[in-house]
């Protein structure tokens, strides 16, 4: 059998609220080489016109949440979700064992010493027992929703609705193995990022080392 096959790479679950930076530290990290599995892309994907997941959707839902080029309409989706606790359960019910059942598949031909797993909602997953550490992208709640209202959300309320949708703060934090501050500049969160590299790559070295039999 492989070394591979043996001794998988080092699994890093990255996590954060909404606006919190996590797409541009996963960038910086895959700036890096480092491999980078994201299920928002993956999200994306399985929904794509004549997938079974947007079948399952659009049966659960309704005609009007796909557009006549047969396309998801995500914003119509979001609203209805956000504002019916047992549609969201229905819609994760849909879509999480798909995402979950990707995401190992492209985590298991991954190259490199260790890979970064985005996971939005990481708090309550089944794939954080998939992954070996849990990294969380922090910030204060106000530069969430002041990120948010530079987008496309209209208000504050609706910003702060978002938020409270999600895992807390507070939660994420429980979880963390390492935190990147990412309130600050460019330049710091990068400088966070090089210097989680290096460790990472002494831990999946170490990892990957021999074991010594006495």
């Amino acid at each position: 059998m492989s070394e591979k096959a043996d001794k998988p790479p080092l699994r890093i679950g990255l996590t954060g609220g909404i606006a919190s930076g996590k797409s541009t530290v996963a960038d910086m990290f895959s700036d890096l080489g480092v491999a980078i599995v994201d299920t928002d892309i993956i999200s994306r994907e399985v929904v794509e016109p004549g997938q079974p997941a947007l079948e399952d959707i659009r049966d659960r839902f309704g005609e009007g949440i796909v557009g006549t080029d047969g396309q998801l309409m995500r914003k119509a989706l979001r609203k209805i979700v956000f504002d019916d606790e047992q549609a969201r359960l229905d819609l994760e019910a849909i879509l999480h064992p798909r995402i979950g059942d990707e995401v190992r598949r492209q985590a298991d031909i991954a190259d490199g010493s260790y890979q970064i797993i985005v996971v939005p909602l990481l708090v309550g997953s089944a794939l954080l027992d998939f992954v070996d550490r849990v990294l969380v992208v922090d910030c204060d709640e106000d530069v969430q929703i002041q990120r948010l209202l530079a987008r496309d959300t209209e208000t504050i309320e609706q910003a702060q609705k978002i938020l409270a949708a999600q895992a807390s703060r507070e939660e994420r934090l429980q979880i963390a193995d390492d935190i990147i501050r990412n309130g600050g500049s460019l330049r710091d969160s990068r400088r966070q990022v090089s210097n989680l590299d290096q460790y990472y790559q002494q831990l999946a070295a170490r990892r990957s080392a021999p074991e010594q039999h006495s």
